[in-house]
């Protein structure tokens, strides 16, 4: 997502690409292979950039390119959605900016509640039968909606959804209380997006960045919680302090210390950034860091799902 022409799309503190190679070049020399974009990030720019990149720096049998589809790509009638005109089209249009043959994991964005889930389920299975994405998978829905999806597909022998990209971190654990569950039972792989709150978890709570200064949709996330949220970030400073870490990799060690979550996404401007992310993976958090980490939350309004 932070990938993209600064003066396309909504969001304004996108990184050109130049400023993306080396952080695309670091990610694979720690051995990430796994790349997460979507069609309507900077107006498809992030694909473009993801595509050109990979092609310079890695194998495209050895990297797994996840790209996500149903906001509107343009004006007008059938700019987006999940229906089988919409996704035939968005399909060939990021596999054309991606400069790619295949996708390896094609994700709904969210649940569009426009068309029927079987129109959209059987289109998938098509485009998995075609050879032009490998994996299906969702993002951001109610634990209902994805038991729906996979009931569907299995009535009528359809490709299932693979993984959920949906929204958990250390601020919201809302999804604790059914999708976790659910993915745990029907062996999904979890990706949870925003894993450090949009950087709330790492830094100090009123200290404002570019990204904080212009970013309404993450405001809108967390807008209901603020004196909750402030009390849990302020002891991910103080675990980590204690271990003598960055908050980051607390915040990303907590999840992934998650035997159900897969592969947290973790969104990358620099290059700190990711190698905080990838120490992360060494960080064993003590049994009562996790508590101290766990304690000040408090329930949550489900957010994400828009």
């Amino acid at each position: 997502m932070s990938f993209g022409a600064p003066d396309s799309g909504a969001d304004s503190w996108t990184l050109p690409e130049e400023d993306c190679r080396p952080l695309v070049e670091r990610a694979v020399e720690h051995g990430v292979n796994f790349f997460d974009t979507a069609n309507v990030y900077s107006d498809g720019d992030s694909e473009a950039i993801l595509g050109r990149l990979i092609r310079d720096v890695a194998r495209r049998e050895e990297v797994v390119i996840a790209t996500k589809v149903f906001g509107p790509m343009r004006s007008g009638p059938n700019a987006g959605g999940l229906s089988r005109k919409a996704l035939l089209t968005e399909v060939d249009n990021s596999l054309r900016r991606l400069g790619m043959d295949y996708i390896d994991l094609y994700q709904i964005h969210r649940w569009d509640y426009g068309t029927p889930i079987e129109e959209t389920l059987d289109c998938l299975h098509d485009l998995v039968r075609s050879g032009k994405v490998r994996y299906l998978g969702a993002s951001s829905m109610y634990a209902w909606q994805l038991a729906k999806a996979l009931f569907v597909a299995d009535l009528n022998g359809w490709t299932r959804f693979a993984t959920m990209q949906n929204h958990y971190n250390l601020l919201n654990r809302e999804e604790e209380r059914e999708m976790l569950p659910l993915c745990a039972d029907q062996g999904i792989g979890v990706l949870p997006w925003s894993p450090l709150a949009r950087g709330r978890l790492t830094r100090d709570w009123d200290a404002r960045t570019a990204r904080a200064a212009d970013d309404a949709y993450g405001d809108s996330l967390y807008a209901q919680t603020v004196d909750a949220d402030r009390q849990v970030a302020a002891r991910v400073a103080e675990v980590a302090g204690d271990l003598g870490v960055p908050s980051a990799q607390v915040a990303i060690a907590w999840l992934a210390r998650n035997p159900v979550v897969t592969a947290p996404i973790v969104g990358v401007t620099r290059a700190r950034h990711l190698d905080d992310a990838v120490a992360a993976l060494d960080l064993e958090l003590p049994t009562n860091a996790v508590a101290r980490l766990e304690e000040p939350y408090v329930p949550h309004p489900v957010a994400g799902f828009e």
